[in-house]
């Protein structure tokens, strides 16, 4: 009895000592990539050859790129979801993007034995009473939970259990603590960006991620609008099992499918040349089918899944699309909803004097000392919210010196709108993965058209001959 009691103090002890050795780890580890990278780049200045520089610049970011996979893969929890955010072909160097991709799903598993214990706690029976089969490996593992197959007793159809990992809620919260406080001192000495804000923002939505039965509500919610506004749905969404929901425990039904990061494999599988016009084809169906969701969700709805991340993207047959994990969804105010309609629209036109406006419109602060403010203002907001590429560019490097996010700086962002400025990124590292460019800009214009007339920000087109024949009418008038 007393080796059990002694037992459970240690765990206990244990428990309360892990944030802080998280905490010494993240800064031991961000300050060494940290001031890697700082020398680094005043050895590099004294290089006047391009070519040499670009060869060491590449060999730096390797090295660095092994450190920061290594710092995400031990710590795991939260910093997963950075090297998500990090890891996309168009924002950081080829070399990181190589490391962290791999990143995407592949968080530490759970023992079955403590996903055992969540399971029959959470629901309240034991695994034998509610599953004819349940699969001890999962068939994958996140940062917050890890899923498997299993199929109910008395039914034909598989199902997905989404299992929540013991104790990660505590270490995660001080994980976002800490890259609080590395962004506060980023924006005070090398990013003129309200890395703070973007922070803040991320505590929140990671905070609801742990609530599963909100998940479940968010899922319902999602696949209601998508699938009764159109004839066919542009993804796939899951259906919740009613009755199997707790705060740690999501059961929903299970979507076969290819993850989006294996479909160049699965095509030369089938035989499929990855370049050839099929697989091209297909592969603009997807961005097509994803993108067209996603506008729909943000501008119609304001109510949106905001981590399409390539773990999060199953390609089903026929091209078709399915979107797991509705634990970071996002619900934007009208006001900043027909705010971004507006940018929308000014985006696709390239008209830098809407742009400016809406920038003001949605609260983004931006101080700028140039005489062109307007057109660098309209090219920060494609850097920031669209998807399209400019010709013959692969990596956007927006803290290089020609970056417009280095020209003006971001003073203020509003936190609600990180969601939808990490979703736009995410869309856009997913295309420049596929070797696609496209504007979701240009392909959402009509349905940020549609919900400002709906909200009477643009006139219809009875509006407008009204409007005409009144004009007529006047002239007659005065005549």
């Amino acid at each position: 009895m007393h080796g059990i009691h002694f037992k459970e103090i240690q765990e206990k002890l244990s428990e309360g000592f892990r944030p802080w050795q998280r905490s010494v780890q993240f800064w031991v580890r961000a300050a060494d990539i940290y001031t890697g990278y700082k020398v680094f780049q005043l050895r590099v200045s004294l290089v006047k050859d391009a070519k040499k520089q670009e060869e060491l610049w590449e060999r730096q970011h390797e090295f660095a790129a092994e450190k920061i996979y290594a710092m995400c893969s031990d710590l795991g929890g939260f910093f997963l979801k950075i090297a998500q955010i990090v890891g996309k072909p168009d924002l950081a160097p080829a070399a990181w993007v190589r490391k962290l991709v791999t990143l995407c799903d592949q968080a530490p598993a759970t023992q079955f034995n403590a996903v055992q214990d969540v399971l029959e706690k959470e629901l309240g029976k034991s695994i034998g009473e509610i599953f004819e089969r349940f699969d001890e490996k999962p068939l994958g593992s996140a940062s917050i939970a890890q899923v498997h197959r299993a199929r109910l007793k008395g039914d034909k159809s598989d199902v997905v259990v989404k299992v929540q990992h013991p104790g990660v809620e505590k270490l995660m919260m001080t994980d976002i603590r800490n890259l609080q406080v590395f962004a506060l001192y980023m924006q005070k000495t090398d990013i003129k960006f309200d890395l703070y804000s973007i922070t803040k923002e991320m505590e929140t939505q990671i905070g609801y991620e742990f609530d599963f039965t909100r998940e479940a509500n968010a899922m319902k919610r999602i696949r209601r609008f998508l699938y009764e506004n159109n004839r066919k749905s542009p993804v796939l969404v899951p259906r919740v099992l009613r009755d199997m929901v707790t705060r740690r425990v999501l059961v929903m039904e299970y979507i076969n499918g290819t993850p989006i990061l294996s479909l160049g494999d699965e095509m030369a599988k089938r035989g499929i040349n990855p370049r050839g016009k099929l697989a091209e084809r297909a592969k603009h169906n997807i961005l097509d089918s994803l993108s067209g969701a996603y506008g729909q969700m943000i501008l119609k709805s304001g109510f949106f899944h905001a981590d399409p991340h390539p773990g999060n993207i199953l390609i089903c047959k026929g091209s078709e699309v399915a979107l797991l994990d509705y634990g970071q969804v996002k619900e934007l105010p009208d006001n900043l909803r027909l705010g971004y309609a507006n940018l929308v629209i000014a985006m696709a036109d390239n008209d830098p004097l809407r742009a400016s406006q809406s920038f003001r419109e949605l609260g983004i602060g931006t101080f700028c000392k140039r005489e062109n403010e307007q057109q660098e203002l309209l090219r920060l907001a494609q850097t920031m919210f669209d998807t399209k590429m400019p010709p013959g560019v692969r990596a956007l490097q927006p803290f290089s010196e020609e970056s417009s996010i280095k020209k003006i700086a971001v003073e203020a962002f509003p936190e609600e709108l990180f969601s939808v400025l990490r979703t736009v990124l995410l869309l856009r590292g997913l295309s420049v993965g596929l070797g696609v460019n496209y504007s979701c800009a240009e392909q959402w214009r009509p349905i940020a058209e549609e919900a400002l007339r709906l909200s009477g920000r643009l006139p219809t087109a009875t509006d407008r001959q009204r409007k005409s024949r009144r004009r007529t009418s006047l002239r007659r008038l005065y005549a």
